[in-house]
């Protein structure tokens, strides 16, 4: 501290530094504090910028793979392009006809949307339905289930299996010198029901059908369990305990408690699924050798895209992944907003 006492004889200011009150005007006093930040400043480090240092590679991976070829798609689908051979013709832009004619009599696409719809519902209806029992069975804390990691682990299993790996059991087992047709041919044929046909499963729509939608059931409902005990475990135990307490049974806890806190899951489930099924391909491309028989009942939409992008007619291609992208987000957005709108913030 200074302290400024003036010389009687000479007229001079005198600092004193023993003194330990300072003047607010001494100059010494402030440059000590404004170097320290100085020095302060010049060693600080910016680590907000190394945020998009980590999250750069996203970005270029996401455009160059993702963003890119959606928009190459969505100009293709107004153009004329395909290959013959080594000739490549276009692109020509030709405004809608490529939707135009995606739907008409020949390469009608609303029928294999439909055929879609149909193979996916009939898998997803007893999916969500044995797995919501599975996880309310497995999460029940009265019922102290042995065993419950082996079963866990058997449910789940199929869901580790390749698609084409499953149809091509499937297809080994329900073909026409396979396993299950003999077996039913012979049953047949020893209570004297008259000739049994060769061909079976494959020549039928509906049974064609309930085998890619049993397959799609037996690959996908182990991981629907999952995700279902993981909400009914996230459920508080003391609504359950209240509910008991006032003499509600099982089925009234299941309905009343279980469900309606479920149902964000649930509303995830069923979107994550209805994506899936309308991305449906390798099952029953394998199952039918691409060919979607009997008839093209079983042929899908993604299929039809396939054909497309073999045949290299770019054009419908585009026009069917286009379609494609909006059904789904559509689809989407309706299941979202109708089983959701009681859980959205209302002003």
């Amino acid at each position: 501290m200074y302290l400024k006492k003036k010389d009687k004889k000479t007229g001079d200011v005198m600092v004193n530094k023993k003194s330990k009150s300072v003047p607010a005007e001494t100059p010494v006093a402030e440059a000590a504090p404004v170097a320290e930040k100085k020095s302060k400043k010049r060693h600080t480090v910016q680590y907000d910028r190394w945020g998009y240092f980590f999250i750069a590679p996203f970005f270029i991976v996401y455009v160059i793979f993702s963003l890119i070829p959606l928009i190459t798609t969505l100009v293709y689908s107004f153009c004329e392009y395909y290959r013959v051979g080594l000739m490549e013709v276009g692109p020509t832009f030709v405004g809608l006809k490529n939707y135009i004619d995606i739907f008409n009599a020949d390469d009608n696409l609303a029928t294999y949307f439909s055929n879609t719809i149909i193979m996916w519902f009939a898998g997803f209806i007893p999916q969500i339905v044995i797995s919501l029992a599975l996880a309310v069975w497995f999460t029940n804390t009265e019922l102290r289930l042995k065993c419950q990691q082996f079963f866990k682990t058997v449910i789940y299993l199929p869901n580790l299996i390749m698609a084409a790996a499953f149809a091509m059991l499937f297809f080994s087992l329900f073909s026409p010198v396979g396993p299950v047709n003999n077996i039913v041919k012979s049953v047949v044929e020893s209570l004297n029901a008259g000739p049994f046909e060769t061909i079976f499963f494959f020549d039928s729509k509906g049974w064609s059908r309930t085998l890619v939608a049993a397959m799609n059931f037996l690959m996908w409902y182990g991981n629907t369990t999952i995700l279902l005990m993981a909400g009914v475990m996230g459920i508080d135990n003391s609504l359950f305990e209240a509910a008991r307490i006032d003499g509600a049974n099982p089925i009234q806890i299941f309905f009343k408690v279980t469900i309606p806190l479920l149902l964000p899951i649930f509303v995830y489930v069923l979107i994550t699924s209805l994506i899936g099924g309308l991305q449906m391909f390798d099952v029953p491309q394998v199952l039918t050798r691409g060919l979607g028989f009997p008839d093209r009942t079983t042929m899908t939409i993604i299929m039809k895209l396939n054909k497309h992008l073999a045949s290299k007619n770019y054009g419908p291609a585009g026009s069917t992944s286009v379609l494609i992208f909006a059904i789904t987000g559509i689809l989407s957005g309706v299941v979202y907003k109708t089983t959701m709108k009681n859980y959205q913030n209302k002003r």
